[in-house]
């Protein structure tokens, strides 16, 4: 029986290629899975070979865990109970009891068989990793060799396959078994089936591979590839730098009538491919990368690694994308999130804020100062300020409770304030200047403040006068005037 063991270890050893140890490990966990069939309930079991001589030993063991940890008598005792038995046992100790071993036999082979082949398959496929960790990262070419609805198996040559996932193609490829590829090489940790071998055709290196194939610049570090953003199978921006300045490095990518950048992109189904000059500085990088829209202004936050983008509005969908890919891109290259802003619309938020400012500046009779350390902490508003607790505004910082409940106080009297100019404007708002069709209350009021205040006083207004007072349509204003004067012709 115990030559039998090594002599089995001895043949899978030689047959396999692989160290005895591994083979030993097979057996006694087949050997272990035979001697559970003995128990109905679960339980913890070892085996222990001799290397030397073949012979082994079969131990059933129960560890020692807290009551609250406990889950089957079979497996586990709790550490009150144990420490009856054996004062010296501690939490996380173990209770050993020797039993009868199980024969290596036919039985307990068959038993054990697929316990066997799947420690062998496991050590085969990490052999064949350590001997590819060296390549790993890098492009390498295979035979598809299996199709199946997850995934390909591709043979590497000597002995040695990859799994080749169908999320790791590039959309809308289709490779049948004998076809050629070429893929980035990866490792992958696979649940309780070890590492292997697996390949990727979307990941952003497969471009810096391709690249470096057709480059020699690239190949001999002449040209540096610093970054890399990819949407697969669309459209991939790559970031390069040159170590010497007599060399474009876009002009070296890019190749004799574009022969090299048409050659990468042929291999990833016509992707397009946006070459852009590498710089440290991340706003110079995101003017070159979101080219060839222009950029009219850009602020940094460092801090969070932001980055607002002012363009103009003919440019804004350009700087966008389809879909938010160029931006997306562009955020991927430079590192820092993006908000691309119209730039017309970016100044009006300014004029807002200059407004906003003004105001608090003069009902708060407050400096600029104070006035900004509100607007930035988002008190925009006499409202905002009327209604805000003390203890908020005093954690500004230039603030105290003092100046937060006197900035309250002083809010809440300027709003009642202009809450009595609104009722005494109304007041002084002629119904019949409301008796025009199409004036509505916030329409009279406006035209009270630039002195229109009654019927006939909108009425004498010229087209043109009326515009320069209102802004409205032409149409609308015309119709407004025409509306005062029918009691012209109307009345006797």
């Amino acid at each position: 029986m115990q030559s039998e063991i090594l002599l089995v270890a001895e043949s899978v050893s030689g047959e396999k290629g692989l160290p005895k140890e591994v083979i030993f490990e097979a057996i006694e966990s087949a050997l272990a899975t035979a001697t559970k069939r003995r128990y109905t309930e679960p339980s913890n079991i070892e085996v222990n070979i001799d290397k030397k001589t073949g012979e082994y030993e079969t131990f059933r063991f129960w560890e020692v865990v807290e009551e609250e940890d406990f889950e089957d008598s079979g497996l586990h005792v709790i550490v009150q109970e144990a420490k009856k038995k054996d004062p010296g046992l501690e939490l996380g100790s173990r209770i050993e009891e020797k039993i009868d071993n199980v024969e290596f036999g036919r039985i307990a082979a068959q038993a054990a068989k697929q316990v066997i082949v799947q420690k062998v398959r496991e050590a085969e496929r990490a052999k064949i990793v350590d001997q590819y960790r060296s390549v790993l990262g890098e492009l390498v070419n295979g035979t598809v060799k299996k199709v199946t609805r997850e995934f390909l198996i591709v043979d590497l040559g000597d002995n040695a396959e990859a799994i080749l996932p169908r999320n790791e193609l590039i959309p809308g490829e289709v490779y049948r078994i004998g076809d050629r590829l070429r893929a980035v090489l990866q490792e992958e940790e696979r649940e309780n089936r070890g590492s292997q071998l697996s390949l990727s055709r979307r990941c952003p290196e497969m471009v810096g591979e391709l690249f470096r194939l057709e480059v020699p610049e690239i190949a001999e570090q002449v040209i540096e590839v610093k970054a890399i953003a990819r949407d697969a199978g669309s459209r991939t921006k790559i970031a390069v730098k040159t170590n010497d300045n007599r060399i474009d490095p876009v002009g070296a990518c890019v190749g004799m009538r574009g022969s090299r950048v048409q050659a990468v992109s042929a291999e990833l189904g016509n992707e397009r491919l946006d070459i852009v000059i590498w710089d440290d500085d991340p706003a110079k990088l995101l003017i070159n990368a979101m080219g060839p829209a222009e950029i009219d202004s850009i602020v940094l936050d460092e801090e969070n690694l932001v980055m607002d983008v002012s363009v103009d509005k003919d440019s804004l969908a350009q700087a966008i994308g389809r879909n938010g890919q160029n931006v997306r891109l562009c955020s991927l290259i430079t590192g820092w999130k993006l908000n691309v802003l119209d730039k017309d619309l970016d100044k009006e938020g300014v004029e807002a804020n200059s407004a906003s400012l003004d105001n608090l500046i003069n009902y708060l009779d407050i400096d600029k100062d104070l006035a900004n350390a509100l607007v930035n902490e988002g008190y925009s508003s006499l409202d905002l300020i009327s209604t805000a607790q003390e203890s908020a505004l005093s954690e500004i910082e230039g603030f105290d409770g003092e100046i937060a409940s006197l900035l309250i106080n002083r809010a809440k009297e300027a709003l009642i304030t202009l809450a009595m100019e609104i009722t005494t404007e109304k007041e002084n708002v002629e119904n019949n200047l409301l008796s025009v069709e199409g004036v509505d209350m916030s329409l009279a009021l406006l035209l009270n403040q630039k002195g229109i205040k009654t019927r006939d006083d909108l009425a004498e207004l010229s087209l043109e006068e009326l515009l320069d007072l209102v802004e409205m349509e032409k149409e609308i204003a015309a119709k407004l005037i025409m509306q005062a004067r029918e009691h012209w012709f109307t009345e006797d």
